[in-house]
């Protein structure tokens, strides 16, 4: 008699949403609005008072000057006085972080994980990773790679348990692989084009730059990354700075940019360098050796990009590969990031706004499994 299998499908119910505490609630959509504003804490207030009237995310038994006090308990905001005695609030470096881990949840969480530990190479060396593998001693490792348990069990399996001994053929060793480390740095135009257009391209450059450096800080702890914002000019900026980075009335100098990241990088040890830059438009500041700057927004100057690519295969010579995120679609600019990019054999991505984080993060992890040259 043959069985029959009742095929399982699906089963269909009212979502429940998982436990949030008053608090918590408000902190998720605080966290968005506080980096939109680029740390204005009371621009953000306002913005949360206004979604409040609208979709009810309060009670009376938890308001938003009750969420205010909460963030003033928890450490996340500290009174601010003034010369002229007025006053005001400030985020905190407590918040600052949250802020960062907030943007590597949103662009990294939900990539699918990977082998646990950092990023490896495929060659072997001195290293305070294990592999989990054994292999037999060899001339010239160390006395403390030598594991014990399967050394004495070597032992007692080739020379018996009534008179012990132990050769160099009995011991073992736990294989380690070589990790590389990375010197990373990060550039951000922050022309004025970044927030034309009725598009807000300055907030996710920004929100991945959070989570790249929280990704790094945490888990890559010998990496290190550093943030360069380039305008008229070009100038690094702490990692806790970055919840307040906002658009100014620049052109763009990306030769600035491009020599300031360079420079950075000659000053690390590190095997592996590279750059990364996310801009939106194309280069049309330069500076002159008289301090005066010549600009040209009208389209491609020849002037202008010349130095560019001059750039892009002088950071070749010196081993540090460009990879550039470009969120335009014009193909004259296409065309410009293409000779850029040869000029430095490095990479280009046009992308948009919504991938970008997923795209510097594979680039990140890719470049780190390999020896750069």
């Amino acid at each position: 008699m043959k069985s029959t299998k009742r095929n399982k499908g699906f089963l269909f119910k009212q979502y429940d949403e998982p436990f949030q505490t008053p608090f918590d609630k408000l902190f998720d959509i605080f966290k968005e609005l506080i980096t939109h504003t680029s740390g204005d804490f009371d621009e953000a207030i306002d913005w949360l008072r206004q979604l409040d009237k609208e979709f009810k995310l309060t009670t009376p038994d938890y308001t938003i000057d009750d969420f205010i006090a909460d963030l003033k308990d928890k450490g996340y905001i500290k009174e601010r006085l003034e010369s002229t005695g007025e006053g005001g609030l400030d985020i905190t470096s407590k918040l600052e972080k949250a802020l960062r881990q907030h943007a590597l949840d949103q662009i990294f969480g939900k990539m699918r994980k990977g082998k646990s530990g950092n990023h490896k190479t495929n060659h072997q060396g001195c290293s305070d990773e294990n592999m989990g593998d054994f292999r037999n001693y060899q001339y010239g490792d160390g006395l403390d790679k030598i594991v014990l348990t399967e050394s004495l069990k070597n032992a007692q399996i080739n020379h018996g348990v009534g008179e012990f001994a132990l050769a160099e053929n009995d011991l073992v060793v736990e294989d380690t692989q070589f990790k590389s480390q990375m010197s990373t740095v990060l550039m951000i135009d922050i022309s004025h084009s970044m927030i034309l257009y009725g598009e807000d391209r300055i907030t996710p450059a920004k929100k991945v730059a959070m989570a790249l450096s929280e990704l790094i800080l945490t888990r890559y702890p010998k990496d290190s990354l550093d943030v360069i914002v380039f305008g008229n000019d070009a100038w690094p900026i702490a990692i806790k700075d970055l919840p307040y980075l906002q658009v100014g009335p620049f052109h763009t100098n990306t030769v600035a940019g491009l020599k300031l990241a360079m420079d950075l990088l000659r000053r690390k040890r590190h095997a592996n360098k590279q750059i990364f830059m996310i801009t939106d438009g194309k280069p049309s500041c330069l500076n002159m050796p008289d301090g005066t700057y010549y600009k040209n927004p009208m389209g491609l100057d020849p002037f202008i990009t010349s130095k560019c690519y001059s750039m892009a295969a002088q950071a070749r010579k010196l081993g540090i590969p460009i990879t550039t995120f470009m969120i335009a679609s014009d193909p004259y600019l296409q065309q410009f990031v293409d000779e850029f990019t040869a000029s430095n054999q490095g990479k280009a991505y046009y992308t948009g706004l919504g991938n970008l984080g997923e795209m510097i993060f594979e680039d990140y992890e890719e470049n780190r499994k390999k020896r750069i040259r």
